[in-house]
């Protein structure tokens, strides 16, 4: 199972023709995030509108309606937002749209490429790159999002 996460679009509004303005993005040939013979999984909620479901449907992606009334049923999607929530963005003042889009962004990263995820053998699921041969230094640490996501990697070898 693929864990890595997509931030398909925001908006404080999302009527039929922004949904399926996203559905023709997340499916598109060159840079959508889902293709033929792949499964999403989404609630039940209003706005995965007919026209939506069309449009993911014509694309090849299986449809996986969660059942109703079961909120926690995707046990990972419920954690990424868990965690999105008390690491980063209920430590932060945001002003406006952009703010969030930067905030998500970044924590979408370090999500995928720094943190390591205790579900998955406590490694990094897509490290940006390997030690290879060259035996490790320092322990070295990074941030993001001014010092509030930390994480802690091995520095070049002299």
């Amino acid at each position: 199972m693929n864990r890595k996460v997509y931030i398909a679009g925001l908006t404080l509004h999302p009527d039929q023709r922004w949904m399926s303005q996203i559905a023709r993005n997340v499916t598109m040939a060159d840079w959508g995030v889902l293709a033929l013979g792949q499964d999403l999984m989404h609630d039940r909620d209003g706005k995965y509108c007919p026209a939506f479901q069309h449009i993911i449907d014509k694309a090849g992606v299986t449809r996986m309606p969660l059942p109703a009334r079961l909120p926690n049923l995707h046990a990972f999607a419920e954690r990424w937002v868990r965690s999105v929530k008390d690491e980063a963005l209920s430590r932060l003042i945001l002003f406006g749209e952009a703010s969030l889009r930067h905030v998500l962004k970044e924590y979408a990263m370090h999500d995928h490429t720094e943190r390591n995820h205790q579900g998955k053998g406590n490694v990094l699921l897509f490290p940006l790159s390997s030690l290879g041969a060259k035996p490790p230094a320092s322990l070295q640490c990074r941030t993001r999002l001014g010092g509030m996501l930390k994480y802690y990697h091995h520095g070049e070898a002299a």
